[in-house]
């Protein structure tokens, strides 16, 4: 490619990723098809970008911090800043933010954040690393965001295609009002199957909080699936804008104000801290199969 991603891959799956925001952009099966969104700028131009320092939008697009206020745009800074690449094999790619004059003038800490992209066999992991270099405690969200392929390439139609969730979901789920947290629903599963059609998704995300299970599988029933794992995160939305060919598969730790929260960012519910000279560390894995 001639755009500036960073390829990696074997000979049953390639990713491609943008380090803007690094992005992943691509992933490929053995026979060139594509997994991800076709990025329709007359839906949205995604493709999975990382959600720091945080996830969801704000009250007021404002980050509320030891008495301070900071504007903060929805799903935080990270997918529009520029990643240094610190490594890179045929099969894996780091790339790496730190704190600049950008970032601190919306959230006034040092810290790095890596993350690293592996495939093996028929299987990317995305692992991510939140340091922290700083004397004080950093409070911080994190998401994933990628956005898959609907229908996937496998000849199957849109109506056919559906999220099976590994663990019972018995409770509700979230509504968004003005992109914030707002009145619980009843839950729209069938049993363990999410069914997908436009109509879900024409008042914004589904969103799980929290989420029991630790996977979902996505795909049609007698086609190739994708197995999304997700060991480290307690939230998850499912998104998509009605008509568009991709639906969004979001493992979070953090999410959205609820409505009317003027509290403390360090207080809200899904935001975690990093000690100092800390470490916290999370990940999700996209499996092709067969």
């Amino acid at each position: 490619m001639s755009d500036g991603l960073i390829e990696i891959g074997n000979d049953r799956l390639s990713a491609a990723i943008n380090p803007l925001g690094a992005e992943l952009t691509h992933l490929r099966d053995a026979d060139g098809r594509e997994l991800m969104t076709d990025a329709d700028p007359a839906f949205w131009t995604g493709h999975a970008p990382i959600l720091f320092p945080i996830v969801g939008r704000l009250n007021g697009d404002t980050l509320r911090l030891d008495g301070r206020d900071y504007a903060m745009k929805q799903h935080g800074f990270a997918r529009r800043q520029t990643f240094d690449l610190a490594a890179r094999t045929a099969t894996s790619a780091t790339f790496r933010l730190t704190a600049n004059d950008e970032t601190r003038a919306c959230y006034p800490f040092e810290f790095a954040l890596e993350v690293g992209f592996t495939i093996d066999a028929v299987t990317l992991t995305i692992d991510v690393r939140v340091s922290n270099p700083g004397a004080a405690p950093l409070p911080a969200s994190l998401g994933f965001h990628p956005a898959f392929a609907w229908p996937l390439p496998y000849g199957r139609s849109r109506d056919e295609h559906r999220i099976i969730f590994a663990a019972d979901e018995p409770g509700t789920i979230v509504e968004l009002a003005d992109g914030l947290f707002a009145a619980k629903r009843p839950s729209p599963l069938d049993g363990h199957i999410l069914h997908l059609v436009d109509d879900l998704f024409a008042d914004d995300a589904l969103i799980w909080d929290p989420i029991a299970s630790q996977s979902v599988t996505y795909g049609a029933a007698d086609g190739p699936q994708l197995k999304v794992d997700f060991p480290d995160t307690p939230y998850l939305g499912i998104w998509t804008k009605p008509g568009a060919a991709f639906v969004c598969i979001e493992p979070w730790h953090g999410h959205a104000d609820p409505a009317g929260f003027t509290g403390e960012f360090r207080t809200k519910p899904g935001v975690f801290e990093v000690a100092p000279g800390g470490d916290w560390t999370c990940s999700m894995a996209i499996t092709l199969e067969a």
